[in-house]
């Protein structure tokens, strides 16, 4: 009898041993099928943040971190709409110009003709819809490339942000007003940070407890308990710390929760509704897709819609953190950093994989190497350079990764 803990602490060794092997096989079997995920992603932001905090010291500051947060939530909601019509095997190139204009309809409206604020925000994802309404009507009924038909929209709706602007061209925005306040000042209360900060992790132990008990229901196996509470106690760890770091500064920007709210319930609708499951079929196989049931053309119709919707909500946000509305706003890089974010965060070029927490991850990946090089004094020539070569970078990984799935018959 004296020996039973004895063989029972034994056992449970070797079970949490096998447990750590199975880990470490099934992400090493992953990694070998081309399943690549976000790992190198976040080597590279790793990597990023070890260059420019060893050339300046002021990078990993946590004010510059706040403000590295205040800059990414503006692209980044535009490049989780590209994510939507990537993951289709599609492309949007008139986001840029679609938040130009919902910048524009917001100073126009709001400013100058009086029109309430909600209204004016209304007014603007409205247009957004609409625009990306008329996408999916191109493609879905005429069959015209969705590079041809955005690039067109590109060039009218730029046409159209200059036509409302005037001769002005530029409308300062209240600097008093909620909505400058949101985009420049509103910080997270720490205690609802902290709170926050806890939900990922209780999301990740409620949603694996009830996968497990799916899979053994039906007499399948599943991941060990452990494994997943030591996933979720990192995550939280890794998240609580953070926050804490922020906290050391002004703390968590209210627009960047908006931003990762976003992308909660797109990766939401994405990984658990039939919606989300209807978009990777159809980017991984339309035709099949059709066979099978899915009304392609609405999952084209909704794609193309959310995508010109979050441009119009990206340009209401760059307009309430430059605290105007111009003919510079949507221009220069927007469509690049918006694309490049979904690509260099792990959204597939071909379609039929995707996730919004690319768009999250490859966002801060873009803003750290514009807010390093800024830091460092240097030239914005290097910055596109270097986010064409991290991009290029990313599309040959992707591609690499895409024939390995293949060969391991996973494409």
């Amino acid at each position: 009898m004296s020996d039973k803990p004895t063989l029972d602490r034994a056992d449970a060794r070797v079970h949490h041993d096998d447990s750590l092997k199975g880990a470490l096989k099934d992400f090493s079997d992953r990694l070998r099928s081309g399943d690549l995920g976000m790992l190198p992603v976040i080597i590279g932001l790793i990597l990023i943040s070890t260059v420019f905090s060893m050339l300046n010291p002021v990078f990993l500051a946590p004010n510059n971190l706040v403000n590295l947060l205040f800059d990414c939530a503006t692209v980044g909601v535009i490049s989780l709409g590209i994510v939507c019509v990537l993951m289709l095997g599609e492309i949007d190139l008139s986001v840029g110009s679609m938040s130009g204009l919902a910048s524009a309809m917001i100073g126009v409206l709001w400013v100058n003709a009086g029109v309430s604020l909600p209204l004016a925000i209304l007014a603007a994802l409205a247009t957004g819809a609409l625009i990306g309404a008329v996408y999916a009507v191109l493609y879905n009924r005429l069959g015209m490339p969705s590079f041809v038909s955005t690039l067109s929209g590109l060039l009218a709706i730029l046409g159209l942000q200059l036509y409302i602007l005037g001769p002005t061209g530029s409308i300062n925005l209240p600097f008093a007003s909620p909505l400058v306040g949101f985009g420049q000042l509103w910080i997270l209360p720490a205690w609802l940070s902290y709170l926050l900060g806890l939900v990922p992790g209780a999301v990740m132990v409620w949603v694996g407890l009830s996968v497990m008990r799916q899979r053994q229901a039906a007499g399948l196996s599943s991941q060990p308990l452990t494994r997943l509470v030591l996933k979720a106690a990192a995550l939280t760890v890794a998240l609580e710390g953070a926050i804490y770091y922020l906290h050391l500064g002004r703390g968590v920007p209210m627009m960047f929760g908006l931003f990762v709210l976003l992308a909660v319930i797109l990766n939401y609708g994405l990984t658990r509704t039939q919606w989300g499951r209807s978009m990777f079929a159809v980017g991984g196989n339309r035709e099949a897709a059709r066979r099978s049931g899915i009304n392609v053309r609405r999952i084209y119709l909704s794609a193309f819609m959310l995508c010109s919707t979050l441009a119009a909500l990206g340009g209401i946000l760059s307009a309430s953190r430059l605290a105007s509305s111009s003919q510079q706003a949507g221009t220069g890089d927007v469509n690049l950093n918006a694309i490049a974010a979904a690509v260099i965060g792990g959204t597939s070029l071909f379609g039929g994989r995707g996730s919004a927490w690319s768009a999250v991850l490859g966002i801060i990946v873009i803003q750290a190497i514009s807010n390093g090089l800024t830091l460092l004094n240097l030239s914005s020539s290097l910055r596109y350079m270097i986010t064409g070569g991290v991009l290029a970078i990313a599309v040959i990984v992707d591609s690499l990764a895409r024939q390995s799935r293949v060969s391991h018959g996973r494409g």
